[in-house]
């Protein structure tokens, strides 16, 4: 299998056919296949070969740049407002009113950080992963020369001084004092020493700049799930030199594949034909295709779609198994050249795998069976989903 992957990748112009067809079976690990594989199908690279190191020196420059406008120099301008007071004017008061002062935007900002960060600390909680430091720490930042306030430091200093307000997708807002908070807030986490980075600090980076640039989607909650298998595809290369930019390869890997499923987080498209519930209909739809005995049971039972298939489809099922298995999901996902048609079929994979069990259920049950998804096995859920495609 890996010489076939090197045989396809080693063409002067990739067949994107044949790639797709073999990242389907699953990518292999070895070589860091799976990163070069994954940054071709989510339209990274280019399928010139020759096209690949111009374009990403072009895209990591580019990063450093958005680095540098919307993390450092912020950082620099809030350092140097406070150094001297005689000389602040209104137009760079904390209080002045104006939308677009700088002290503004700056606490706009920050309402969006506070999530990001509650988000990103709790990405998978059972891998150490994220809690590590990486090897390659973002030196733009961590200069010990500078002066700047990073996100870190952001964070720690606007905990202090305000409420934490979230607001989760479904629009409800909770208030809770920081001083109340979990005791898995910020003490859990050992602070790394200077001039270290935790990966979760790296993947609060990358969101907090895709919001800066997307402000008409911004940050919403859940998509620490799905930048989270990206980077950590990309920052467990074997190849060093693809390691050391995964933050940037990310970002950009992140926002190609937003671009295509972020209609899932915008919630005034939520009954459009591209938004989520025509999606999760279409689930229902589906399955009474191939199994209508089962459909039926889970209308009689009111079990509606958005109980389950909201999370599945939103998060491309990275909150339903573990890290490993999501990534192997996410090899057929990226290589559906109807762009998560197939994603649907998983779905519906998953439903007539368990149909015994929900036939016989009661509501009670059959919800705890869907919100907690008993197989673990994906390798028999995709072979399913395949069946389901290969009948149509």
């Amino acid at each position: 299998r890996i010489a076939d992957f090197q045989e396809v990748l080693g063409e002067p112009t990739v067949a994107l056919a044949k790639l797709r067809d073999l990242c389907f079976s699953g990518i292999p690990f070895d070589g860091g296949l799976r990163c070069l594989c994954w940054k071709i199908l989510l339209n990274y690279l280019p399928l010139e070969k020759a096209l690949w190191s111009s374009l990403l020196k072009k895209q990591r420059d580019l990063y450093s740049q958005f680095l540098k406008e919307m993390i450092i120099q912020p950082g620099i301008a809030k350092a140097n407002l406070g150094v001297s007071r005689e000389d602040v004017t209104l137009e760079d008061h904390p209080l002045n009113p104006n939308p677009d002062s700088r002290w503004n935007t700056y606490f706009k900002d920050n309402e969006v950080l506070l999530q990001i960060d509650k988000d990103v600390r709790r990405l998978y909680p059972d891998m150490a992963f994220f809690q590590r430091p990486t090897d390659y720490p973002c030196l733009l930042i961590l200069d010990p020369q500078n002066e700047f306030e990073t996100l870190r430091k952001r964070v720690e200093q606007t905990t202090l001084k305000s409420q934490t307000v979230a607001r989760n997708r479904s629009g409800v807002t909770n208030v809770s004092s920081p001083l109340k908070t979990t005791p898995n807030a910020l003490s859990e986490y050992e602070v790394l020493p200077n001039g270290c980075e935790a990966h979760w600090e790296v993947v609060e980076r990358i969101l907090f700049i895709y919001a800066k640039l997307n402000p008409g989607i911004a940050y919403v909650q859940g998509m620490n799930e799905i930048v989270g298998p990206l980077y950590y595809t990309f920052a467990t290369d074997p190849n060093s030199e693809w390691k050391e930019h995964a933050e940037a390869d990310t970002f950009f890997c992140f926002t190609n594949l937003m671009a295509e499923i972020r209609d899932n987080f915008i919630k005034s498209l939520d009954d459009s034909q591209c938004g989520i519930t025509y999606k999760m209909e279409k689930v229902y739809s589906t399955l009474k295709e191939k199994d209508v005995e089962l459909y039926l049971k889970l209308q009689e039972q009111n079990i509606k779609p958005q109980f389950f298939a909201f999370r599945w489809l939103t998060l491309l099922l990275s909150q339903e198994f573990l890290l490993p298995d999501v990534i192997r999901i996410w090899d057929s996902l990226f290589a559906d050249d109807k762009r998560f048609d197939f994603l649907l079929l998983v779905c519906c994979a998953m439903l007539t795998l368990i149909r015994d069990q929900l036939l016989e259920g009661d509501f009670t049950l059959n919800m705890r069976l869907l919100q907690d998804y008993p197989i673990s096995d994906v390798h028999l859920i995709l072979k399913k989903a395949k069946e389901l495609q290969d009948s149509k």
